[in-house]
């Protein structure tokens, strides 16, 4: 079970060696707090995904099976914009459509069809556990560099008298405004997955 928890965050990354879900990652890596806040509500609800799933696998016909993935995954969206609405409504704003495109999500769908369909509930946690991880990994890096040299700043939850807020200096007066289009966005991950390619053929 840990082997399948490793292979999800690194070998198996959903964004650096699987590319999905690029369409999410375009839209809100483009600060810290954005991409925490889906990495949070991916990891949700492919969890829970996961779990109704792997147990009710064998009870699922194969021709309803999708529109059952869609109702399960759907239910759980439901549930994450109902809490962001409630206890965080300026990141639930933020984050706009891409919160209730989580039903449609290729990153979940691929781990519930792949995974959750055809094994027991422990190992399609574990796995659910290291997809989100990895995926959320993946956002945050990206939202990192992008944030800092697009806008000079790093953005996280406030606490207390902390507004959320750090800013870079030498950055936040002259940005590199690039970085906070979608063609930062791709320019950032191609380089990032360029490295992460050349690193994997070094080992090998």
């Amino acid at each position: 079970m840990v082997k399948d928890l490793t292979k999800a965050i690194f070998k198996e990354n959903s964004i650096f060696i699987m590319g999905l879900g690029l369409c999410p990652l375009l839209g809100v890596s483009t600060k810290v707090i954005n991409a925490l806040g889906m990495g949070a509500g991916v990891l949700f609800v492919l969890v829970c995904s996961n779990i109704i799933i792997s147990l009710l696998k064998d009870f699922i016909p194969s021709k309803i099976r999708i529109p059952a993935y869609i109702v399960t995954i759907a239910s759980f969206v439901a549930i994450v914009e109902m809490v962001m609405q409630a206890y965080t409504p300026g990141l639930f704003r933020t984050l706009g459509v891409f919160v209730p495109l989580i039903v449609v999500n290729c990153v979940i769908f691929a781990r519930v069809e792949s995974f959750a369909n055809k094994n027991t509930v422990m190992p399609s946690i574990m796995d659910a556990i290291g997809t989100s991880i990895g995926f959320a990994l993946g956002l945050v890096v990206i939202a990192f560099i992008r944030e800092v040299f697009g806008a000079g700043t790093i953005t996280l939850f406030p606490i207390g008298n902390f507004n959320g807020v750090i800013e870079i200096p030498g950055l936040i007066n002259a940005p590199i405004r690039i970085f906070g289009l979608a063609a930062g966005a791709l320019f950032v991950v191609g380089i990032l997955q360029a490295f992460i390619n050349w690193y994997i053929a070094k080992k090998k």
